[in-house]
């Protein structure tokens, strides 16, 4: 039987799977596809377990940049006529023109973009951001609002929620009890992104990914694991 579990490293999640055998060792392996294995001999404690994926996480993250090159890449955005841009999963197709008025709108699969003047792609990308972050305003508030409400009998409060551009994270939770959400969240599916806030809001009953965490993540969302996985298809 495979278990998961993930550690913190620093600013760095590490999500691992590990499963037990007749071994006598603990052993670690890291993927191409940037998986994490642990094979542990029958018996061993969890924390032994996190304790050698602490010790080894400067070499997994090592061994992660160098198999980056390799992994497929997503094309660069040129922000021009006929390129696609996703919004809660689904994707779009960019329709360009000029207009009495800068504006985006979102209508039958393209994103229509207005620009009072000269057409570049750097005034497409800046109008694009602005309509992202405005809709993710709303749309962030809606599912925290719907997923609190799954939360109630666990004494968790209502946060405040802040938007930022996070490179290595969908979301956090601070000791101020703000839940910090990535923008790019808002390409994603509703389900992730109500992954992505349960998830944040089980900190703060449990601080660390320790097995208590995920069995209160398992416990408010069974098939966490599952979107954690489609969540992580999304990464442009």
């Amino acid at each position: 039987m495979v278990h998961s579990d993930c550690i913190t490293w620093g600013t760095v999640e590490i999500p691992y799977r590990y499963s037990y055998s007749h071994r006598k060792t603990l052993a670690i392996s890291v993927h191409p596809d940037l998986s994490v294995a642990v094979r542990a001999p029958n018996g061993t404690s969890i924390e032994k377990i996190r304790e050698l994926v602490h010790r080894r996480a400067g070499w997994i993250r090592k061994v992660w940049r160098d198999f980056e090159p390799y992994l497929p890449k997503q094309p660069e955005r040129r922000y021009i006529g006929g390129e696609t841009h996703r919004y809660l999963g689904r994707q779009y197709r960019l329709k360009i023109e000029q207009g009495n008025a800068d504006s985006v709108k979102c209508l039958r699969g393209f994103f229509c973009v207005k620009i009072k003047g000269e057409i570049s792609p750097e005034r497409t990308k800046a109008l694009l951001e602005v309509w992202y972050r405005q809709h993710a305003k709303e749309v962030f508030q809606e599912r925290l609002m719907a997923c609190h409400q799954r939360l109630h009998r666990e004494g968790i409060p209502f946060p405040n929620v802040l938007i930022r551009k996070m490179t290595s994270r969908w979301g956090s939770y601070s000791s101020r009890g703000l839940v910090i959400l990535n923008l790019a969240l808002i390409k994603t599916p509703k389900e992730c992104i109500d992954y992505v806030i349960i998830h944040e809001l089980c900190h703060y009953k449990v601080k660390h990914h320790c097995p208590k965490f995920w069995k209160l993540l398992h416990r408010l969302m069974p098939d966490f694991e599952e979107r954690r996985n489609k969540l992580n298809l999304y990464t442009d």
